[in-house]
């Protein structure tokens, strides 16, 4: 247990994941009542499943970057728990498989439906995790391999999104596609701004936007996306009547991201480029409770 408790530390932090996958989930299964207009908001039930089965997710993602990195974490990042031997591969392996497993019957317990939309966010996540079978060409194109790679968020918030109206007889609301839409742009800004890096963070044999497009094309991929996200957020707020609400919220921490992304242009130094990676993190917070969670306050 001390190895596992060290892993999660090191690569799947459970104090900083675990809060941001909440607000993630409960904010897509009540987005989707609200819109279905539910008299009656998802019970524990629900909100359990699209918790765990969304956490499930990230973590299964965290374990295919495992087998996918294997190489070049030998050689190039030896500290990192797989190479220096904390865990295996077939260690891991078994984690995943359990993950699944947990997945598979708390959706079955819920509702079948909810299985259903699982499974398909499988085959998008297997495909991942084999490159879409063209890993060398995507390596040489890393806008697209993002771009690629992304789509596997709004899957993620449709199940939780499907915790809600599975079983309810009404099928999914016509009008999610801002939310999902908000989720692919999110996971956006989560990418670049963790792989935005100072020079000397900069490390041989791993690939970062700040290295691969310059920092200042790095750090304006990264605005860009806050902006798209928050104009699609507020339209999802907008339909639940959170709209000036989440207006207010999201403008004052884009705010405070571009203070934080303007000071690490003028001086590129460790400490400056830390707060990027972190105002991702805040934003997905205030993205997702503003669509999803902040309705339920100001109705």
């Amino acid at each position: 247990m001390h190895r596992w408790w060290t892993y999660q530390k090191e690569r799947f932090p459970l104090a900083v994941n675990g809060p941001l996958v909440a607000v993630f989930s409960l904010g897509a299964l009540y987005h989707s009542a609200l819109l279905r207009s539910s008299a009656a908001l998802p019970g524990w039930r629900a909100g359990l499943v699209a918790f765990v089965v969304a956490l499930g997710f990230f973590l299964l993602l965290r374990i295919a970057d495992e087998f996918k990195d294997a190489e070049k974490d030998a050689t190039y990042r030896p500290y990192r728990p797989v190479p220096r031997g904390l865990v295996s591969l077939r260690e891991l392996g078994v984690l995943g498989a359990s993950t699944a497993a947990v997945q598979l019957g708390l959706t079955l317990w819920l509702d079948p439906q909810v299985t259903l939309v699982l499974l398909g966010a499988w085959v998008y996540f297997g495909l991942m995790s084999v490159e879409f079978f063209a890993g060398d060409w995507l390596e040489q194109r890393l806008g697209l391999y993002t771009a690629s790679h992304m789509v596997i968020l709004p899957l993620i918030a449709l199940v939780a999104m499907a915790c809600d109206w599975a079983g309810s007889g009404a099928g999914p609301p016509v009008t999610i596609g801002w939310f999902l839409a908000a989720s692919y742009v999110n996971g956006l800004v989560l990418e670049f701004g963790r792989k935005i890096r100072a020079p000397e963070d900069e490390e041989e044999g791993v690939e970062t936007y700040s290295k691969r497009w310059g920092r200042p094309r790095a750090v304006t991929a990264w605005g860009l996306a806050i902006a798209a996200a928050g104009v699609l957020s507020i339209g999802a707020a907008g339909q639940v009547g959170a709209g000036r609400w989440a207006t207010g919220v999201l403008a004052l921490v884009a705010v405070g991201a571009g203070l934080f992304a303007g000071r690490f242009l003028q001086n590129p130094t460790p400490d400056r480029a830390e707060p990027i990676e972190l105002c991702s993190g805040v934003w997905l917070l205030a993205s997702y409770g503003a669509m999803g969670l902040l309705p339920l306050l100001v109705a």
